[in-house]
């Protein structure tokens, strides 16, 4: 399913990852693959992807045909038009987070819904952090990717109070108010250190706004979503 909303996304941005250092050797830019075998392979990667969640449950496909459609039709097009585009396009890149639940138990409720909450919040100081430090590629294919469209102080603010609601968000389920999803205090400590460790480099962004402190950010943010998820997973055998 993600294959095919990137393959999509690429289709769309030919023209444009071709003006960014960072995409111009994708394959349909670089003229490696046309748009006709391209636009196959991502039809035949969603049709597989919805046809596997369906045979698992019908709500997992539908959640997934959602956040193809989402992110192939409104996040990929507005990414050229507003910086809300991150916000849009935040539902789709959080519903993956939750679907392991849905498929699991066919049912979507506080469970699934706070991870989506807890993936939600965190991409934005995640996707800021990547619009900051590669700022100037972003703008010679005339992406808005942050907040306020530059690089100050007011992008760093915000990045640092979505950082805080992300660990915030990571933290309820160990108040016994998320249903079976719970976890226990020692791993609660443990997200609330990650979680200080993930607010740490964003107010140093804030301190030093350079491309090089946005890409410690970005680092520390895929590393605090994976520590996360392993430690939201273990703690079920360490009761």
């Amino acid at each position: 399913m993600v294959g095919a909303s990137n393959v999509f996304n690429q289709i769309i941005e030919k023209d444009l990852d071709g003006l960014m250092d960072r995409t111009k050797g994708r394959p349909l830019p670089s003229g490696r693959m046309q748009p006709r075998p391209a636009f196959i392979l991502g039809s035949v990667l969603a049709l597989a992807g919805i046809a596997i969640l369906y045979v698992i449950n019908p709500q997992t496909a539908m959640f997934g045909a959602i956040s193809i459609f989402m992110y192939v039709s409104l996040y990929t097009p507005l990414k050229t038009k507003t910086p809300l585009a991150v916000f849009v396009g935040a539902f789709p890149g959080a519903i993956p987070f939750m679907l392991g639940w849905v498929a699991a138990t066919n049912d979507f409720g506080i469970e699934p819904g706070t991870l989506f909450m807890i993936q939600f919040f965190w991409q934005f100081p995640h996707f800021w952090a990547i619009g900051w430090f590669l700022f100037e590629d972003y703008k010679k294919g005339g992406f808005f990717m942050l907040p306020n469209g530059k690089k100050d102080e007011g992008t760093a603010i915000q990045i640092i109070l979505y950082s805080i609601w992300t660990v915030l968000a990571s933290l309820i389920p160990a108040f016994g108010v998320t249903g079976r999803l719970y976890i226990t205090p020692v791993s609660a400590v443990l997200v609330f250190g990650l979680g200080c460790w993930l607010i740490y480099y964003a107010v140093r962004l804030y301190k030093q706004k350079t491309d090089k402190a946005a890409r410690q950010l970005m680092l520390v943010s895929v590393t605090y979503i994976t520590l996360l998820q392993i430690i939201f997973v273990v703690d079920k055998f360490i009761r």
